[in-house]
């Protein structure tokens, strides 16, 4: 019989926060393949665990390489706990390539649920929570980070992301570019730890703030676009739409169609405010 693979969440900050049934996997388990072993020892210190199983380490510099060494093990029958640093294992984190691997294989995967990041930072926000995409890491790229938030731009859910501290002033301000300076956002760091902390307000503040400099694990929650009526669009945000879609990929007459139907306008008017801005573009300046 082939073996388990089980997803353990640990704390995200807090180690209170561990779920009950972590102490007993650690115990359990055949081979332990954790993010970081010496976090993973400092942990079963703190639960007060004696693990026997194998550890090994299991990071995105290797995870290519030990992902079939795990799977070998677990067609063998052995019970593989996997555990990163904080939070889900395979969400911005090492794991999608093993539970990919095992589930071709068809070896049995289950999860200890515990502390999530994009939860806890959703539920204190104080935005909207009923709809929700969480879009992990931005590129780090400044012109790579602008287009992608650019695609969401129209989003009518709530977003979530995760930023490393010294990246945190110049993603606001990005986020300020292309989702407007008075989107509203909360910045969540140290959830659940001493200085846990909460910012919440518009982008361009939000910015502002983080620009004198900000330390700790980082969750962005921003809220997702408005519904506009057609009266709320005018031709320059018509234009700004078809040129996002093109940018996706789209012909420019799908584009022009699409919008339009997204603001309840004939195509007709979309296509005028697109050639409008095309011949004042092509004007020589005065």
């Amino acid at each position: 019989m082939t073996g388990t693979l089980v997803l353990a969440g640990t704390p995200i900050g807090d180690v209170a926060d561990a779920p009950p049934r972590l102490a007993a996997e650690l115990a359990a388990a055949e081979v332990i393949a954790a993010e970081d072993t010496r976090r993973l020892r400092r942990l079963t210190q703190a639960l007060g665990v004696h693990t026997t199983g194998r550890v090994v380490s299991y990071f995105e510099g290797n995870e290519s390489a030990r992902t079939p060494e795990l799977v070998e093990a677990l067609a063998g029958g052995a019970r593989v706990l996997l555990v990163t640093d904080a939070g889900m294992p395979s969400v911005s984190d090492p794991g999608y390539r093993l539970v990919a691997a095992a589930v071709e294989r068809d070896i049995k995967v289950t999860a200890v649920p515990g502390p999530s990041a994009v939860l806890t930072a959703l539920a204190v926000s104080g935005l909207p929570v009923d709809r929700f995409c969480f879009e992990g890491f931005l590129p780090r790229k400044a012109g790579e980070r602008l287009g992608r938030l650019r695609e969401v731009a129209d989003e009518r859910r709530t977003l979530v992301y995760f930023e490393a501290p010294h990246r945190l002033d110049d993603t606001l301000a990005a986020m300020a570019e292309a989702l407007g300076p008075k989107r509203r956002a909360a910045v969540c760091r140290e959830l659940t730890k001493t200085y846990e902390e909460v910012k919440r307000g518009p982008l361009d503040e939000l910015a502002a703030w983080a620009a004198e400099g900000v330390r700790g694990e980082i969750t962005i929650v921003v809220e997702g676009a408005a519904e506009p009526g057609p009266q709320d669009l005018d031709p320059a945000e018509l234009v700004r739409r078809v040129q996002v879609r093109e940018e996706a990929g789209e012909r420019r007459k799908e584009a022009i169609a699409a919008v339009a139907a997204e603001a309840g306008l004939p195509k007709r008017d979309v296509f005028d405010a697109v050639v409008a801005a095309k011949n004042a573009a092509g004007k020589p300046q005065k």
